[in-house]
């Protein structure tokens, strides 16, 4: 599990291979904790579980970003675990961090962002179908488990909606702009009906070449092609069209309140990230623009 779950930090959420390598050594002495304390399954890890590591962890004189890390890849684990329906919740949700700054989240360029979505050649059935998942993960600002899950029934392209289910299993309704529903009724019309392969397609709306469900790995494969094809000098992974879909909003005077609905953030202090973001674009231009910056 600790391996799928690195991966998926590798290939969706875009991390550094230097922070997964430290996540990997993180989870592995956290692992061999939870073995030296008798505990086989994760189903048996409690909240005084993770209290009893925290403080076995302060007694190693760790530093706070050191302490803030190990406990960023244990929740980070148990989300994920959750994700994948292993877990019911996850334990480790309210397990106390040291208080630091956060990094602010890559995103792409307006210009980056049209530059990849033009790229799929839209003549050939494939294009067609690249061209509707890369339009629906910046204009619906998706995970890319929403986008695999995603399925037929709740999509309403007519009212311009979509319905998804995210962390826990939470319901949002998500706004679908004209750009998404053009080419993703395009996708349904011209493509998708010549790949669905009787009951293997699972009522899905994105298929992959053989009519079955996208892997993680896939959707990354995808968006790995036109980054290529592009020739966009940056590192550009799934989760960096949902960053890029919150602070364009943003910028472009979205309120907070409903971009963290449409993000499915529980906490605003999640989306509030992206206003930080916003002050540094505006921070880069006075300092490029004014005389005396």
């Amino acid at each position: 599990m600790v391996q799928n779950y690195l991966r998926y930090l590798s290939l969706e959420r875009g991390l550094s291979n230097n922070t997964v390598f430290a996540y990997e050594n993180d989870l592995l002495k956290y692992i061999l904790y939870l073995n030296e304390e008798g505990i086989k399954t994760t189903k048996q890890i409690t909240n005084l579980t993770l209290q009893n590591y925290a403080q076995n962890l302060n007694h190693l004189n760790l530093s706070e970003n050191s302490i803030a890390r190990n406990f960023s890849a244990i929740r980070g684990f148990h989300n994920y675990l959750v994700l994948e329906k292993i877990e019911n919740k996850n334990p480790a949700e309210f397990l106390e961090t040291p208080h630091l700054s956060r990094k602010l989240p890559e995103i792409l360029s307006l210009d980056e962002v049209i530059t990849l979505l033009k790229t799929p050649d839209t003549e050939t059935p494939t294009g067609i179908r690249d061209r509707s998942i890369l339009e629906t993960l910046y204009g619906c600002g998706l995970r890319v488990s929403e986008l695999i899950e995603l399925k037929l029934e709740n999509v309403s392209l007519d009212e311009g909606i979509l319905k998804v289910f995210g962390k826990g299993n939470k319901e949002r309704i998500i706004p679908c702009g004209d750009e998404a529903v053009h080419w993703i009724k395009l996708y349904m019309a011209r493509v998708r009906p010549i790949l669905t392969l009787g009951p293997r397609s699972k009522n899905l709306v994105f298929l992959n070449r053989f009519g079955k469900k996208f892997s993680r790995m896939g959707i990354w494969k995808v968006i790995q092609k036109y980054v290529t094809l592009a020739r966009i000098q940056k590192r550009i992974y799934p989760h960096i069209f949902r960053h890029s879909f919150a602070t364009h909003m943003l910028e472009n005077g979205a309120d907070l309140r409903s971009v963290q609905e449409m993000l499915g953030h529980v906490d605003i202090s999640t989306t509030q990230i992206y206003t930080h973001l916003d002050y540094h674009t505006i921070r880069q231009i006075y300092d490029n623009c004014h005389p005396r910056a």
